[in-house]
This record gives structure tokens, C-alpha cells and sequence, in this order.
């Protein structure tokens, strides 16, 4: 008995072949959808370059900050103001004792300075250049005086690519991206097809729902390549942040952390029904993030006891790993840890949002 081969394909091979059409159609309709809403361009790509422009001029490199003091004139008055008029890094005023105190009090002066035996030094310790205020005043009036420095010192200043406040800034914008895109993409999305009763009429159809929620986290990888990208060299060309790093470890690594937040953003979102919901829920989870994932600042500024706790946090791990690849040039291979952190976030809460999801 003879049969023909090629006269009709495997059933299992047209199921997975309906299957592929199926998920690609998917991610299709899901690319349409963000090309119809503006404020996705807006947040995605104009939102980051704003924000790192203007933190960038906020904390750009600047020349010594001359500080403002007053001088209260009494006995020895000249030896004391002389100095201090000369000095460049400090910019003194001849005030009297109730000028002085104003400006002060009003913060137009960071310190007074009150000429006598002993001279007296007026300031607000909580201020930080008041501090430095009163070193600068102090030395400038002991080496007036004839004080000799026992120790020979050199200042060697320097200002290299990677040690500025931009270049720390600009991996963490690109952290904070990922994961406002992979929640709110995600998470916003399907809340808004549940309350249009999309889902419902997806629920009639031989979809499965693995691949409907596959789909979903799909196509935040080929955004996260177009965000990575365009964020990563407008930092390079417009404010010279270095790229040390391969470009496919910054792809692997920020690949990996938009799949990780798309989960969570496919987890938050598998049960709420109205978007007040959904917005309450991502903002429980994205805001602590912000604050102590190290996105403007180190988390290590925080109390030692919660470091443990902080960087067992999805973005700190990535924006951890793209600062050491693209300011450090580390490997994959040096981040393991951190990878496999983002990688059990993205497969627990994938599984975990499949579990719960429901369409209506």
C-alpha cells in the first residue's frame, strides 16, 4: 500500500505552523497599537532625552563654586578681611553685625566671619557650603597668619568620561525606561482590552493563552532595542558618555530586564478590571524601585540593613549590570548573578501571571 507523501502535511506541523501565524499576527496587531498612540513615542524616546538633558545641566561639570561670606569688622579688622578679600574661592562682604546676621539667616551668606581675638566664625552646620565655607575661611586667614604645612600636598583635578553625575545618570534613565515601558506597556494594555471586552472576544477564538501573553512580552524586546539604542547613543554623541561595553552584552542584559518587567507588568495586570486598579497596583510596585533602585542616586546611600533587601530589586540588578557593561566594559559573564536574578523575576512572574490571568 502506497500513500502520498506530499499530498497533505503532518496534522501536528499545520496546528504549529497555525500556531507561529497565530502569534505573529499577534505581535503585528500589537505594533499597530503603539504607532497609534503618540504618548508612547513621547515616554519611550522624548521623555528620557529631556530628562537626561536636563539633570545633565543640572549637575554638569562646573568650575569651583565661589562662596559667598560676610565680614563683620571689629579689632584687627584689615588682617582679617585682607585675606579673605584675596581669596579666590571665597566672595567676602564688609556687612555690619545685623546685616551680617540677616543675609545669613536669609541664606545670602553661607558664613560670617566677625574680626576680633578670637575670631569668630557664625554658621549653619546643617548646611553642606557652610562647612566648606568655614575650611576655606579658616585656612586662608592660619596661612595669612604664617602658618607652614608640615606635609607637601599637590591638587591634581581631573574630569574623566564615566566619573560624571551624566554618565551615572544615563544607564539608570535607560533601568527606569525599561521598566515603565514593560509594566505600563503590558500591564496598561491588557486592562484596557479587558475593559473593552477584547479579551472576550479573544477568549472565542483556538488561541491559546500562553501565546496571547507571549506575545504581549514579545514585542517589548523589539521596543527595548529601538530604546536601548537611541537613549545609549544620544548619550555618546550629544554628551559624551562612554560606551565601553559590547553592544550585545547591553542588548542581552536590557533584553532580559524588559522581559523581567513585562512579567511583572503581565502579573499585576492578570486580575484587576478597572484601570484605577491597574494604576494603584503599578505604582505600589514601581515606585519603590525609583526611589532606592539607584536610578538618580547609589542605593548604597541607604541604611546597610535594607542593602540586602534593595538589591535583590529587579531594577537595581539591571541598572547595576548596564552601568558596569556600558561605563565599565564588564562581560555577561561578571553579571551572572545579576542576570539570573532578572531571569527568575521574568520566569516566576510570567508563570505566575499565566496562572492567574483571566480574560474578563
Amino acid at each position: 500500500m502506497t500513500t502520498d507523501a506530499g499530498a497533505a502535511s503532518p496534522p501536528r506541523l499545520d496546528r504549529e505552523r497555525s500556531r507561529l501565524d497565530g502569534f505573529l499576527a499577534l505581535c503585528v496587531a500589537r505594533f499597530r497599537e503603539y504607532s497609534r498612540e503618540p504618548e508612547v513615542i513621547f515616554w519611550s524616546f522624548v521623555f528620557p532625552v529631556l530628562l537626561s538633558i536636563g539633570l545633565g545641566l543640572a549637575f554638569r561639570n562646573r568650575p569651583v563654586e565661589v562662596l559667598p561670606i560676610a565680614i563683620v569688622e571689629a579689632d584687627a579688622g584689615d588682617a582679617v578681611a585682607g585675606p579673605l578679600l584675596r581669596a579666590d574661592s571665597l566672595k567676602a562682604t564688609r556687612m555690619s553685625a545685623e546685616q551680617a546676621r540677616a543675609a545669613l539667616r536669609t541664606g545670602k551668606v553661607a558664613l560670617v566671619v566677625v574680626a576680633g581675638s578670637p575670631v569668630q566664625y557664625e554658621f549653619d552646620p546643617s548646611r553642606s557650603e557652610a562647612l566648606v565655607a568655614r575650611a576655606r575661611v579658616d585656612d586662608a586667614l592660619q596661612r595669612a597668619a604664617g602658618r607652614a604645612d608640615v606635609v607637601a600636598t599637590r591638587d591634581l583635578t581631573r574630569s574623566e568620561p564615566g566619573a560624571r553625575y551624566v554618565d551615572f545618570l544615563i544607564p539608570g534613565i535607560l533601568g527606569m525606561n525599561l521598566m515603565s515601558g514593560g509594566m505600563w506597556g503590558v500591564g496598561f494594555t491588557l486592562v484596557d482590552m479587558r475593559l473593552k471586552k477584547l479579551l472576550r472576544r479573544l477568549l472565542a477564538t483556538p488561541m491559546r493563552r500562553s501565546d496571547f501573553l507571549a506575545a504581549q512580552m514579545s514585542t517589548r524586546l523589539v521596543f527595548m532595542f529601538i530604546e536601548a539604542t537611541f537613549l545609549l547613543w544620544f548619550g555618546h554623541l550629544a554628551l559624551g558618555v562612554p560606551l565601553r561595553g559590547s553592544w550585545l552584552a547591553i542588548y542581552a542584559a536590557a533584553g532580559l530586564g524588559a522581559l523581567a518587567f513585562a512579567g511583572l507588568g503581565l502579573l499585576v495586570a492578570a486580575r484587576p478590571r478597572r484601570i484605577e486598579g491597574v494604576m494603584g497596583l503599578m505604582n505600589a510596585v514601581m515606585m519603590p524601585m525609583f526611589i532606592v533602585s539607584g536610578v538618580f542616586f547609589s542605593w548604597e546611600r541607604f541604611p546597610e540593613i535594607v542593602h540586602p533587601l534593595i538589591r535583590a530589586l529587579p531594577l537595581t540588578a539591571l541598572i547595576d549590570t548596564l552601568r558596569a557593561i556600558v561605563l565599565e566594559g564588564a562581560t555577561l559573564a561578571s553579571q551572572a548573578l545579576r542576570l539570573g536574578l532578572l531571569a527568575a523575576w521574568g520566569a516566576i512572574s510570567f508563570a505566575l501571571g499565566l496562572r492567574f490571568f483571566r480574560w474578563d
